[in-house]
């Protein structure tokens, strides 16, 4: 809730508020939908495995599901340097842990919001590990 109240008008500007609190939806459960899903998707290969061969959601994906506009920005200003843009998940205690280890307090700064997003991106929107995070999205972020 600190991190979205800090950056309020930055998620509206690139559609991203609608579709963050859609993730923190109090949602029933389509238990028939997520057994097929289940059925098809591989946590191996983060794809869902068809006859035809596999799927993965892309970035062009997510813009025509969510309308999240996608957009290339200079980066480099985030992290001051090379050690501050490496996310530690290994041996962090799952998601719990992640949040533990990054959550800050006071002000909400460029990196805390990049982490966060990228926990989003890996949890939320590209289906990723469920019993951990990855720093596969930080740059997506």
């Amino acid at each position: 809730m600190r991190i979205g109240n800090s950056n309020k008008v930055q998620w509206g500007e690139r559609k991203l508020d609608q579709c963050i609190r859609l993730s923190l939806a109090d949602m029933e459960r389509n238990k028939s939908l997520l057994i097929a899903t289940s059925y098809f998707g591989s946590d191996t290969l983060n794809a869902f495995l068809f006859g035809h061969g596999p799927a993965s959601p892309t970035l062009a994906d997510v813009l025509m599901l969510t309308g999240v506009e996608i957009a290339t920005a200079d980066d480099s200003h985030l992290f001051d340097s090379k050690s501050e843009r490496k996310v530690e998940t290994r041996n962090i205690g799952g998601w719990s842990g992640y949040i533990q280890k990054y959550r800050k307090t006071g002000p909400v700064g460029q990196r805390e919001h990049a982490i966060f997003l990228n926990m989003w991106l890996d949890k939320f929107v590209f289906c990723g590990r469920s019993v951990g995070p990855t720093s596969v999205y930080l740059s997506a972020a």
